[in-house]
């Protein structure tokens, strides 16, 4: 069985937009493979509650529960790797997933883990891409789904949407259309890469 395991922090809409793509194109019996373990680093995330509705284990491993440890990002990160590991994932999938993983992390899972960025890569890496492309004055916006890699949104580019941006457009406005484009493009990435 192809494991996959999804990692969100907040909503979880591309965690849904996922799943729901799975069930609908029938992923267990067209390519052995399904979505094993939903992840979240909060414990109120409301992507808990969906998954929870829909059937799907579900686990919180709480970021700000090792602040005391002496190095709390590696403990954080151990107990991810713990939750994670005995699933033997084909793929781990970060869906809305705010928290940067160090190198040993993102090696340790090399080309088994995706990210979607809300941005046409190697644009506007980090925090507020919509914003910075309305203030830089680009035409189309967009979402790219990269390789995770050692270096912030950086890895290989898997495939990108590309969304145009509207002179009435504002942060939030653009956002949304991004956001929509990402449910359609992530699933799909997914999906080619399990024919393989």
């Amino acid at each position: 069985m192809k494991n996959i395991v999804i990692l969100i922090s907040g909503t979880g809409s591309n965690m849904s937009a996922i799943v729901q793509r799975a069930k609908t194109q029938n992923w267990q019996a067209r390519f052995n493979a399904r979505v094993a373990l939903v992840l979240s680093s909060t414990p109120n995330a409301k992507g808990l509650v969906w998954a929870k509705e829909h059937g799907l284990p579900a686990q919180v491993v709480d970021h700000r529960a090792f602040k005391e440890a002496p190095n709390p990002r590696s403990a954080f990160e151990a107990q991810l790797i713990q939750a994670i590991d005995p699933l033997e994932p084909h793929l781990v999938v970060l869906a809305g997933f705010m928290r940067i993983l160090s190198p040993e992390t993102t090696r340790h899972y090399e080309g088994r883990m995706m990210n979607i960025h809300p941005s046409l890569l190697p644009a506007f890496t980090g925090l507020n891409t919509h914003q910075r492309a309305l203030d830089a004055g680009c035409k189309f916006a967009g979402a790219t789904v990269h390789w995770v890699s050692e270096e912030l949104d950086a890895g290989n580019i898997i495939d990108q949407a590309v969304v145009p941006i509207l002179q009435t457009d504002d942060e939030h406005s653009l956002a949304l259309r991004v956001l929509r484009a990402e449910h359609q493009l992530y699933p799909r990435v997914i999906e080619e890469h399990l024919k393989r």
